[in-house]
């Protein structure tokens, strides 16, 4: 939203409106995010999940195939749509509606770097709030060699530009 403060011609960062969305487009999200072993740990600790997989060491190096611990796939998941909240939704979505088709192909591991990008796939008016519209989105999130780690969709209600809101 741009604002004028005093003399000064002010931007504040925010999310696209409902009617900036365009079917097809493709927005890549950057920065990523390297993911630490404090993170996993957390995330993994605080939702309750004990799987070895996630925080035992000597369980998971001890494992085939991948014989290291493993990011927790939710925390991979959440990350993946924080990545792109700056740039499609802060601040003008209404709430999520739903994920759907959630893949996770490959693994993330400690010291990974997690990309994010997301396709809009849909996009119509609400049938019963006249202010908002559902954009669903395809998310996908690469690692650091380019391969892909996560897939989501996501359906949301965004909210539409009202009279006097500036670009």
């Amino acid at each position: 939203m741009e604002v004028v403060v005093g003399e000064k011609r002010t931007v504040e960062q925010r999310g696209l409106w409902f009617e900036e969305f365009e079917t097809g487009v493709l927005y890549l999200h950057r920065p990523g995010r390297t993911i630490t072993e404090a993170d996993n740990v957390l995330f993994t600790t605080l939702t309750m999940n004990t799987q070895a997989l996630h925080l035992d060491a000597a369980f998971s190096e001890a494992l085939p195939p991948f014989n290291q611990r493993l990011v927790n796939s939710m925390f991979t998941l959440s990350t993946l749509v924080g990545l792109s909240v700056a740039q499609l939704t802060q601040g003008t979505i209404v709430g999520n509606l739903g994920f759907s088709e959630i893949a996770f192909p490959k693994p993330l591991f400690h010291g990974d770097t997690l990309y994010a990008e997301s396709e809009v796939i849909d996009k119509r008016e609400s049938k019963s709030r006249p202010g908002e519209g559902i954009v669903t989105f395809a998310h996908t999130g690469r690692n650091q060699h380019g391969d892909v780690v996560a897939a989501a969709s996501r359906k949301t209600m965004v909210r539409k530009r009202s009279a006097g809101q500036q670009s």
